[in-house]
């Protein structure tokens, strides 16, 4: 029996950002993430480090399985991790989801925005997905206002994800983006 060939990550660079595959390096700051009690707190809370490890194979894992997954967002300049963002679609899920998540270092300088465009792009143009939602606590305003400005719509009603009341924002399909004169709908993808 041959074991599957392993699917290898793409890279995507936008103005501030590479998204890429995870590396062991990205674990020392995946885990300080999962440490940080406010970071962690709407992405299944504090995880102890060996937790963390399971979920960052756990990422590397869906990209095997699927063939996509969530990115490993690092600064363009030094490459240091400063999050996660892509299209994942686990067991159980009613659909393919848009999820990011960002250390604490990282928030309010518009990185989630940038990288949920470049990711959502390539979950588009090169997946061919035609719709995406993202799954977003109630009580996260900040992960609202970053699917506001994706273009995102909220769904009425909550839904259960696994045990949290979550509402479900809707993306806007590559055919809305293609009529949508909305600039923020346009990855800077270099």
């Amino acid at each position: 029996m041959s074991a599957s060939p392993a699917i290898a990550v793409p890279t995507i660079e936008t103005r501030r950002l590479r998204l890429r595959g995870f590396r062991q390096s990205d674990f020392e700051a995946f885990a300080a993430f999962y440490a940080d009690e406010e970071a962690a707190h709407f992405v299944g809370g504090v995880r102890p480090r060996d937790d963390a490890w399971r979920a960052m194979a756990m990422f590397s894992g869906h990209w095997q399985l699927r063939g996509y997954g969530f990115f490993c967002v690092a600064d363009r300049e030094s490459d240091a991790y400063l999050g996660w963002c892509g299209p994942w679609f686990p067991e159980g899920w009613r659909e393919p989801e848009l999820g990011y998540s960002f250390l604490r270092s990282a928030h309010g300088r518009g990185f989630a925005t940038e990288a949920a465009l470049a990711a959502r792009d390539f979950a588009y143009r090169t997946l061919s997905l035609t719709t995406l939602v993202s799954y977003i606590d109630p009580q996260n305003r900040p992960s609202q206002r970053v699917a506001e400005r994706l273009g995102c719509v909220k769904e009425e009603g909550l839904i259960d994800l696994r045990g949290s009341p979550v509402d479900s924002w809707r993306h806007p399909s590559p055919a809305e983006l293609a009529t949508s004169s909305h600039d923020t709908n346009r990855p800077d993808i270099v």
